[in-house]
């Protein structure tokens, strides 16, 4: 059966564009010598890599000394944590760690590792639009706070966090700040000349670089420990024989997120769109704040809905979507993003997360509205908890929680 494909899980990962591709070739073909080596090959290899770290800092506003290479966001997430909380455990004898309820899992089980090493972890609340609640965050952060570590954008639900007042918050308290910024750089404009953040993570695979790579802002003059030991690459920083074609490519896809940002507002009508329209659908409600947030995020709870049906039909209707986080996409547990935010845990398991690009047409969107209320419609017919176009339990309608009017 002809059917158009349509991907709309760019928050899980990006195509690699052709321009990175371009980009990276020579790293494999020609200057593939090791950068730490002072021959010519060495000599190559180190230019192509101060070349990509000069590209990111251009891109985020920031010097080439305050950029790290790492394998990945995760990575990045890891050692700003761990790293930050060693450190000002050793140096100022602090030990206690402020994060949110809603992070990504790489900074979820790097603070739960620290408990297990003597940390205390305060996990601040969000109400129910996903923003962290500032005055818990206040009252959270003492003279003993190491590390706040609050996510830039959140990777399920797309709300945008209040990093620079977070940050102020941190400081004033004298502890470092550092924000996961994974979703939201190449999404919107970043500046860490004005960013009061002290620590920002990457990751090249959500702006259409490979997988496999990411990078670690520490801004000048904020120590932290190693999280890798080795030799003396990234400034003896973090060992380990650097990815320079990884390097060059994450640099490249950088470079043409920040050039393209302006088509973001092109990308948030496309989003608005689409949850106007997936609102109208009886019984379901948007999860995440309705205008402060990511420009390609909708993420949409359906009552009396599975949602691992719902995205096995949109694959046979040749869409890609998710669920949630794709690293949770093994887990039968429901979103602990939608649970926090007061989601129930029924409709919790219902929910759609699509995620748009600047490749996302106008058609994309129209074939998207097409198949779903139709997928949600069979669906239920099928479901137990579903009867005569109500749910069996509340036979209450319940509103869209969006403020946009339906066209």
């Amino acid at each position: 059966m002809d059917k158009r494909f349509v991907y709309a899980d760019n928050a899980a990962t990006t195509p690699v564009s052709q321009a990175v591709v371009d980009a990276m070739m020579p790293c494999f073909t020609d200057a593939w010598g090791n950068p730490s080596s002072i021959h010519q090959k060495g000599r190559q290899a180190a230019e192509l890599l101060r070349g990509a770290r000069q590209s990111v800092a251009q891109s985020l506003g920031c010097r080439a000394e305050e950029i790290y290479f790492t394998s990945s966001g995760s990575e990045a997430d890891s050692w700003a944590v761990k790293g930050a909380a060693f450190y000002m455990r050793r140096r100022l004898g602090r030990r206690r760690i402020v994060t949110s309820t809603i992070e990504h899992h790489a900074v979820l089980n790097a603070c739960a590792a620290l408990e297990r090493e003597g940390f205390e972890v305060i996990r601040v609340g969000v109400d129910e639009m996903g923003c962290v609640r500032m005055d818990e965050l206040a009252a959270a952060v003492n003279t003993d706070t190491a590390l706040v570590a609050v996510m830039y954008a959140n990777n399920e639900i797309g709300t945008l966090q209040p990093v620079a007042q977070i940050a102020r918050i941190a400081h004033e308290a004298g502890a470092l700040m550092f924000t996961d910024a994974v979703q939201a750089v190449g999404a919107v404009p970043i500046n860490l000349e004005s960013l009061p953040v002290d620590m920002l993570s990457l990751s090249g695979h959500k702006i259409h670089a490979p997988k496999g790579v990411g990078a670690l802002f520490i801004r000048r003059g904020v120590s932290i420990d190693n999280l890798i030991d080795g030799g003396g690459q990234e400034r003896r920083r973090r060992g380990g024989t650097e990815n320079v074609a990884f390097a060059v490519a994450l640099a490249r896809a950088l470079a043409d997120a920040v050039e393209a940002l302006p088509d973001m507002e092109r990308v948030v009508e496309l989003r608005d769109r689409l949850i106007r329209s997936l609102c109208a659908i009886p019984y379901s409600r948007l999860n995440g704040d309705p205008h402060n947030r990511l420009p390609g995020n909708c993420n949409i709870s359906f009552s009396c809905i599975e949602g691992e049906s719902m995205l096995l039909w949109l694959d046979m209707a040749g869409i890609c979507a998710s669920t949630g986080s794709a690293c949770s996409s093994d887990s039968l547990d429901p979103s602990h993003v939608l649970l926090a935010i007061g989601v129930p845990h029924e409709q919790a398991h219902g929910s759609l997360r699509l995620s748009i690009s600047h490749e996302t047409t106008e058609e994309d969107v129209s074939y998207i509205l097409e198949q779903v209320p139709a997928i949600v419609e069979r669906l239920r017919a099928m479901s137990p908890l579903w009867e005569n176009g109500h749910p069996v339990q509340t036979k209450q309608e319940t509103e869209c929680k969006v403020k946009y009017a339906i066209q």
